[in-house]
């Protein structure tokens, strides 16, 4: 036998021992004392070597160097080795659940901000000390928000707002070294614990990282694979493209070159060949807007067409004193409350989309405008409760503008009074009013976000909405859109079904007339509420009884392919057969998967106007409330992609109307495109009619037939002028200096009731 053949064999052998070995060992683990010794006895008749345990040496040492690169990284301050390796090696569960933990994390989190300046106490490292704050910030606002509950760590919420920290009596023991040993020491501590062997055998540890390691690196090599289908496919139709441009020049050149040398022999060159040279140069559109018999012409536009794009510069709004605004705004004269209320919904909805508005929203959070973290009894959340109506409507706007944009969502949802508030002031309002709508819209934006749609359902808001439903006529276009989508959120939930089975006949009765009504834009959520409420049993028993699916079949004959092909899907669904699907309330949360939500409709019908030589906007901000660095940047999110419906079936995912209207029709309003573009539209009354639908009479509901009523719905834009000014921070100066003054528009909304249009507004 060869010696290579030998080696081989012995390899076999060796792993087969080792093998062997790990089975002996799970069998001793799970105490098969007989099976054990069935199992050595068969092993030395057949001859097979048994390896005898190793232990967990292995693992044992790996531990050990995790611990040693931790506490390395503690004392270099590197904050980002550090909390890779305390993510891939602390449990999950323990890191979540263990008090402990979480507060030791906390404190890791302060040391790891405040390093720069204790590593350099002399020339503290100021830039380095901002970009930790930023993560610090970050950090406050996901894993550590729940924290700020607790009084012992409420001092720190503050740090990312002290200049100086290490002179500042709160922060200053931070700073000493015996502050830093007990943290480390309890640091060592908690890894030595966490850390600690394992005995659990390697059988079972083989089985449960290898399967799992294995499952998740096939996902991971999945999606690398179709995205680089993607841009493989991107990049041949960009080099095709850019072949055929370069073929295209070799030829031009060849021409121009004989050209050149023609006319060294005195030949002339004419207009029509410079103009067929021209023809293959640019494209119809560009020699169509320019002149080329103009000399110079086509080798200007060459150059200007390989120039580098000059950046646009961005003004950044100047700080506020966000502590002296709250105070007015609790303690002021109802028409200072509206005043401000009104200039900081401005400053939010009119700031250019970008970095603008992402620093005046971060401003708002991370100064708690809403208070958040306050400990006070009276916050400026409760001018919701204000005996003044237009205080009340005002606020109303202000939390939704908050809720239109991803990250006020995320800070209104850690409100916990926020939710009670606005569903209190729903069922108190007088139906149909602007603080009424308001709130209706808000309450279906932050109905996103799961945890918000558990505390829904739980207050009975399905409830609350059938019965408004019921009586679908009274509600303009615009509260009836909201009105079905934030049903058709809350039944998208096991809890929200269940809610629904409990008055299944009401419910059901309400979505099949609904299914009739004149303005379809209701649609996609009706069919989305009806195929979610289906998958009980015990409602599509209730349906049957109802005769659902012959008034199904009745809407069945439009002409609209789209919503032919949804109510086939809810037949299916209703007459299918399956049982209640599983629990879906306790699932990983997928909050939110939207943009930005900046509608015209945040716009619509401003009740207050400025007096004769009063301060409003954005000039009584800068005049009265002007302060010092209350502005953070914070590192931009990462847009998510808008939610998407599965194929030609109903909406299976929560939406908001703004959201799904875009993604189906295309339809990108000009308020989104930033104050440029609001700009160009004049300043006037501008009529915007919505054509019925080409079937006037429609089939009759459970309740009877409904007429068909024509509705044309009217936007007003109004504009004003406003001044904005930077500041200049940093070291302690603080510069403004005017930047640039421009007109700003805002769109008034439409589809107010009937009963409400030319109402008599009260003055402030």
């Amino acid at each position: 036998m060869s010696s290579t053949k030998t080696a081989k064999m012995g390899d076999i052998l060796a792993t087969e021992a080792d093998l062997l070995g790990m089975i002996k060992e799970y069998l001793k683990f799970g105490e098969f004392e007989e099976t054990v010794q069935i199992f050595d006895k068969e092993c030395k008749s057949k001859g097979k070597l048994v390896s005898k345990p190793r232990g967990n040496a292995l693992r044992d040492s790996k531990t050990r160097v995790i611990q040693e690169d931790l506490l390395s990284s503690f004392d270099d301050g590197d904050h980002k080795v550090f909390f890779e390796l305390w993510k891939e090696n602390i449990p999950s569960e323990v890191k979540d659940l263990d008090a402990e933990t979480q507060g030791l994390e906390f404190y890791l989190h302060v040391h790891f901000t405040i390093f720069p300046l204790r590593s350099h106490p002399v020339r503290q490292d100021r830039t380095e000390f901002e970009e930790r704050i930023s993560h610090f910030k970050q950090y406050l606002e996901t894993r550590g928000a729940e924290l700020s509950q607790n009084a012992e760590f409420l001092p720190y919420y503050a740090l990312p707002f002290v200049p100086f920290p290490a002179v500042h009596p709160s922060f200053k023991d931070l700073f000493k070294d015996t502050w830093i040993q007990q943290l480390k020491g309890r640091l060592d501590k908690f890894l030595t614990m966490t850390l600690k062997p394992s005995k659990t055998p390697r059988l079972m540890t083989l089985y449960k990282e290898g399967g799992k390691v294995t499952k998740d690196i096939i996902q991971q090599l999945q999606l690398q694979l179709a995205e680089s289908d993607r841009r493989l496919s991107s990049c041949l139709r960009k080099f095709n493209k850019m072949q055929a441009d370069y073929h295209n020049l070799i030829g031009i050149t060849a021409e121009l070159v004989d050209s050149l040398e023609a006319t060294i022999s005195g030949k002339m060159i004419s207009p029509e060949y410079l103009q067929s040279v021209y023809a293959r140069l640019f494209n119809n559109q560009m020699r169509q807007s320019s002149d080329f018999t103009r000399p110079g012409t086509a080798s200007s536009m060459l150059r200007a067409s390989i120039a580098p794009p000059r950046p646009k510069e961005v003004p950044i709004l100047p700080s506020l004193d966000y502590e002296k605004l709250k105070k007015d705004l609790i303690e002021g004269s109802d028409r200072l409350k509206t005043l401000l209320l009104q200039a900081l919904r401005w400053r939010l909805t009119r700031s250019l989309p970008g970095e603008q508005r992402e620093t005046v929203l971060q401003a708002y959070i991370g100064n708690d405008l809403l208070g958040r973290y306050s400990t006070q009894q009276k916050t400026v959340l409760l001018l919701l409760r204000s005996p003044n109506e237009i205080v009340r409507q005002y606020m109303a706007r202000l939390i939704n503008a908050f809720a239109s944009l991803v990250e006020g969502r995320i800070y209104l949802s850690h409100i916990p009074v926020l939710l009670k508030i606005l569903m209190e002031t729903l069922r108190k309002e007088e139906k149909d009013s602007l603080t009424w709508e308001n709130v209706l819209v808000c309450l279906q934006k932050l109905s996103l976000r799961r945890s918000q749609q558990t505390i829904m359902i739980a207050d009975d808001l399905i409830g609350w909405l059938t019965d408004e439903l019921q009586d679908s006529d009274c509600l303009s276009d615009y509260t009836l859109v909201y009105s079905a989508a934030l049903l058709m959120n809350l039944c998208l939930r096991t809890k929200g079904k269940k809610k629904c089975a409990e008055n299944a006949k009401l419910v059901l009765k309400v979505l099949t007339d609904l299914l009739g009504h004149e303005n379809h834009e209701i649609r996609p959520y009706v069919n989305g509420a009806l195929y979610s409420i289906l998958s009980i049993p015990s409602v599509r028993q209730e349906a049957k009884e109802m005769s659902v699916e012959e008034i199904l079949h009745c809407y069945n004959k439009e002409k609209n392919q789209d919503f032919n092909r949804q109510i086939e899907f809810i037949i299916k669904q209703l007459n299918s057969a399956e049982e209640e699907g599983p629990e879906s309330d306790d699932e990983d949360e997928e909050d939110d998967k939207d943009e930005d939500l900046l509608e015209t409709d945040l716009y619509r019908e401003e009740l207050l106007q400025p007096e004769h030589g009063e301060l409003s906007g954005e000039s009584l901000l800068t005049t009265e409330y002007l302060g010092i660095m209350t502005n953070m940047a914070k590192a931009k999110r990462r847009s998510t992609p808008l939610p998407q419906s599965n194929g030609d079936g109903p909406l299976q995912r929560p939406v908001t109307p703004s959201s799904h209207r875009d993604l189906t029709t295309g339809d990108f309003r000009a308020i989104n495109q930033g104050p440029e573009l609001i700009q160009e539209v004049p300043q006037k009354s501008v009529e915007r009619s919505f054509p019925l639908s080409q079937y006037n009479s429609r089939p009759p509901t459970r309740s009877g037939s409904r007429p068909s009523t024509d509705s044309s719905l009217r936007h007003s834009i109004d504009s004003e002028s406003g001044q904005f000014f930077q500041a200049a921070e940093g070291d302690g100066s603080h510069e403004h200096r005017v930047v640039k003054e421009y007109s700003h528009a805002e769109h008034n909304g439409h589809g107010r009731c009937k009963q409400y249009v030319g109402q008599h507004q009260p003055d402030l």
